[in-house]
């Protein structure tokens, strides 16, 4: 019986990264999991978000538990694992060494669309909520390990040509593409977290991948919020011109 792949899918919040998971979890092959450190995060650090007593209750808050959870049994027993993680979510006193046990990949997005996306669901915001830093700082990490850099996506890019994009991640991934990743059914999941209420509405309505909107220019940001774009951007650049190809 061979080991079943384990990816872990590093993004920022306001991404495509639930629509990611749908894709994903529309192959037969695959299990996915919703974000697990998202507990542990909130119990850590006290920071009150939509749905924090439910999110508490929903998972272990010790981080040790959800790194035997990703590690773990995979949801019956598929061959792939598909692993929604949230950047920010890694603190620096939690453990970073399971990481090394999956096939990491990152999903960018240019930080003016988080950013205006963002303050729609949660009006206060730190340059830390949105995890730039951190996945730069995660990717760096794998760089050196690889000795080359990891496979990164651009949602613009999915959303563009999702088909191109998820056949371009899928051959870095060394796992087959398949159609069935290009549309689901729409509706709520039970393997949603159980902050989805406050997050998910469209992507529960969803069907696939939607076509891209204009991006947010630079001046159409609220002023408290071009500060935290203009620190974010050397790290979107940083990934964005190592993303996966097409054509």
């Amino acid at each position: 019986m061979t080991d079943p792949v384990r990816i872990a899918m590093w993004s920022g919040p306001r991404n495509i990264s639930t629509a990611m998971m749908r894709s994903f979890e529309n192959r037969p092959d695959t299990a996915v999991i919703d974000e697990p450190f998202y507990a542990a995060y909130l119990a850590a650090t006290g920071i009150d978000h939509p749905l924090r007593e439910e999110s508490l209750a929903s998972q272990p808050t010790d981080w040790r538990e959800a790194v035997r959870m990703v590690l773990g049994p995979v949801p019956e027993s598929r061959a792939i694992f598909y692993q929604k993680h949230m950047t920010h979510h890694m603190l620096p006193a939690f453990g970073h060494d399971w990481i090394v046990q999956c096939r990491n990949a990152f999903l960018i997005r240019a930080p003016e669309d988080v950013l205006a996306s963002y303050v729609e669901k949660r009006s206060d915001v730190a340059l830390e909520d949105i995890g730039f830093v951190q996945q730069r700082e995660i990717f760096e990490r794998e760089a050196d390990r690889l000795g080359r850099a990891p496979p990164v996506i651009d949602a613009a890019d999915v959303l563009r040509d999702p088909r191109g994009t998820l056949s371009a991640l899928c051959r870095a991934l060394d796992i087959p593409f398949t159609e069935r990743m290009l549309s689901w059914p729409p509706g709520r999941r039970t393997t949603d977290g159980a902050w989805a209420p406050a997050w998910y509405d469209a992507v529960e309505r969803s069907t696939g991948f939607a076509p891209p909107r204009s991006p947010v220019s630079f001046d159409r940001l609220r002023d408290d919020l071009k500060p935290f774009a203009a620190a974010a951007r050397p790290h979107y650049e940083r990934l964005a011109a190592l993303r996966l190809q097409t054509g």
